[in-house]
């Protein structure tokens, strides 16, 4: 809210906007994708609020993937406290490659974007970043930025309990349907204790491994991986950063480059809620997009996958 206020967050914007409209792509396009490594995917479009009724439904594709490929800024503290605990050396290197990833993925949103649906009508060349500040003065944005915190912090508390009641409820029926059809002891036995009886866990993690090994996890831990790809697009990242950290100090994901591909490939909001959020949060500031909106929804979580698992490919290759 400070660099906000100070207009500091704005330039840093601008930068990133001007190298990634060298893409080809128009002005309010380079501007939301670039807001979205600080922001988060309904405050992104507010940096181009006045463009969006004469939006293309590509460009509208572009924006609503760019969104779902990246997280806020503010909650990446979450997915560090997650996964490097106490220790500050481990909190160091998480926040090193998710800042890293939130880089990578603006990019990487654009051309899966740009894949899915091309564009084809005359690019806007205009380059704008609003110029508004949040509070009236210093003070004022920093009491904003406080409350904004608080109530990002009750968020994240309440939707993991929430998320996590749920799977405990999903897990009872299905283990208890596990048990009745005598399925339980032959699913303990057929991944060496790994799950113990029939679990959306276990549903999630054979249906995602494929993509985990594509990915470059090792072939060992590819079904835990693949349960946290499958928790993150059923659920949500923070559900899936929660059982990261979990397997990650248990030691049943103790490959570092697996560690370090999970991390990448999680570090989204490519999952099923975030289309209701977008729909919701973006038809408030452009009402004649709403039918462009729920029409690309489905093809703006597939991108947003995508673009996370480019991420994690490129983020393997390299280590």
């Amino acid at each position: 809210s400070i660099l906000y206020y100070l207009g500091i967050l704005q330039k840093i914007v601008y930068v990133f906007a001007w190298m990634l409209k060298k893409l080809g792509i128009s002005g309010p396009e380079s501007v939301s994708t670039a807001a979205n490594i600080f922001l988060g995917q309904t405050e992104a479009p507010l940096m181009i609020r006045p463009f969006l009724d004469k939006m293309t439904k590509s460009e509208m594709l572009c924006i609503m993937i760019g969104g779902m490929a990246n997280t806020a800024g503010s909650v990446l503290s979450a997915y560090i406290g997650f996964l490097g605990g106490d220790d500050i050396n481990q909190q160091k290197y998480f926040a090193l490659h998710m800042l890293s990833q939130s880089i990578m993925s603006a990019p990487a949103a654009i051309v899966v974007s740009k894949m899915l649906y091309p564009q084809t009508e005359p690019v806007m060349k205009e380059l704008k970043v609003p110029k508004e500040k949040i509070g009236d003065n210093f003070l004022d944005a920093i009491s904003l930025g406080t409350t904004d915190g608080l109530k990002l912090a009750v968020n994240v508390g309440a939707m993991l309990i929430v998320f996590t009641a749920l799977m405990y409820l999903c897990n009872y029926i299905l283990g208890s349907a596990g048990y009745w059809f005598h399925l339980n002891d032959s699913i303990s036995a057929a991944t060496h204790g790994r799950y113990t009886s029939l679990s959306l866990q276990m549903i999630l993690g054979y249906i995602f491994s494929p993509v985990a090994w594509l990915i470059g996890v090792n072939s060992s831990e590819m079904i835990q991986v693949g349960q946290l790809l499958g928790e993150k697009t059923i659920l949500n990242e923070f559900v899936a950063y929660f059982s990261f950290g979990e397997m990650k100090r248990a030691g049943t994901i103790a490959d570092p480059k697996s560690i370090l591909i999970t991390t990448y490939a999680l570090c989204g909001f490519a999952n099923f809620a975030s289309i209701g959020i977008q729909v919701g949060g973006i038809s408030q500031l452009a009402p004649n997009q709403r039918r462009n909106l729920t029409e690309l929804g489905l093809k703006a979580l597939l991108g947003g996958t995508i673009a996370c698992l480019m991420c994690g490919c490129i983020a393997g290759a390299l280590s």
